[in-house]
């Protein structure tokens, strides 16, 4: 009876949890602990491409790539959680298997590796948490939007596309982005985020001759 009756109440709590929009208890995310967040702040024109700098064209969204020198700029974001289904074979995990982090004070995105490469810091002008890009998806090769992990879909939807301005603090490593994608390249996203991360690194090495 007692075996019964916790079958049903975990039945009832899944039922509750999938309502809410929450993460089934089995892919519980350690690293998710807090609830929501502040909202950003609208973009200013100070972060705009500077003119000075080479002109690196627009990706999809009709959105400018930056270059690497300037920090502040004017990104599209989306937002993704891990109860998605074409992110839950992997539950709340990233692209490196460490868990996805949503707390008060980092949390994490995923992009193109060979636009934000792997371990960059930013901050989304608005808000105090400094996010990390330790996560990548298909849909976002070739582009310079970034996705934002929020732990439910019910902040996924809150979060919706935003375009905003955000602050690099830290480069991440393209070195790094290689290795950890070296042995994907046989997914079309990743193979092709590896080839321009090679043909970054061949460019750096001419223009040093």
């Amino acid at each position: 009876m007692t075996k019964l009756f916790s079958k049903a109440l975990s039945a009832v709590a899944a039922v509750v949890m999938a309502a809410t929009g929450l993460p089934a208890m089995g892919a519980h995310n350690p690293d998710a602990t807090s609830s929501g967040f502040v909202l950003p702040a609208a973009p200013s024109r100070n972060a705009m491409p500077d003119r000075r700098l080479p002109n690196l064209g627009r990706d999809k969204h009709s959105l400018p790539f930056y270059h690497p020198r300037q920090l502040n700029r004017i990104v599209r974001t989306t937002a993704y959680t891990h109860s998605e289904s074409d992110h839950v074979g992997y539950g709340p995990r990233n692209a490196v298997g460490t868990y996805l982090k949503y707390t008060d004070k980092v949390r994490s995105a995923a992009a193109d590796w060979s636009v934000y490469p792997l371990g960059t810091k930013f901050r989304i002008k608005g808000q105090p948490y400094v996010y990390v890009i330790d996560d990548y998806g298909s849909a976002l090769v070739g582009t310079g939007t970034i996705d934002i992990y929020q732990p439910s879909k019910a902040l996924m939807r809150q979060w919706g596309r935003r375009i905003v301005e955000i602050e690099i603090i830290q480069w991440g490593s393209s070195r790094l982005s290689m290795q950890k994608l070296a042995d994907r390249r046989g997914y079309r996203h990743c193979s092709e985020m590896y080839a321009s991360l090679q043909e970054q690194s061949r460019h750096r090495r001419q223009t040093r001759r």
